[in-house]
């Protein structure tokens, strides 16, 4: 987790998933219903404006998986989740929350995980 100054109060926000092992982890749409997409989800801090959606960098795999009866997203190796963020002030603060993930390989999935996250923002 980091954040990276682009501009006058303008911060983005980098969370990098390592997937390790033949594992794979499902994108924010993970395609259908069935495996637990990954959800990113922030705490309200006044002094922060969330700038639009929270995009995905990496090779997305679209595949048909049949213990969910059809076509998933997800990323093996490594993804990393950008969200752009507006300061208020220049005070410093931090963008809290929590990503939810699960992940599976050919036969088995995990049970869904939870990380929670604090990341400095501007000062």
């Amino acid at each position: 987790f980091n954040s990276k100054k682009t501009g006058d109060k303008k911060y983005e926000v980098r969370m990098t998933a390592t997937i390790q092992g033949n594992y794979h982890m499902y994108a924010q749409l993970a395609g259908i219903e069935g495996p637990l997409p990954t959800t990113i989800s922030f705490s309200p801090n006044p002094l922060l404006t969330l700038e639009g959606k929270t995009s995905e960098l990496g090779k997305k795999i679209t595949k048909t998986e049949e213990a969910w009866g059809g076509k998933v997203n997800f990323y093996e190796i490594t993804v990393t989740f950008v969200q752009i963020v507006t300061a208020k002030t220049k005070a410093k603060t931090s963008l809290n929350g929590k990503v939810e993930f699960m992940v599976c390989d050919d036969e088995l999935c995990l049970p869904p995980s939870e990380v929670s996250f604090k990341i400095p923002i501007g000062g």
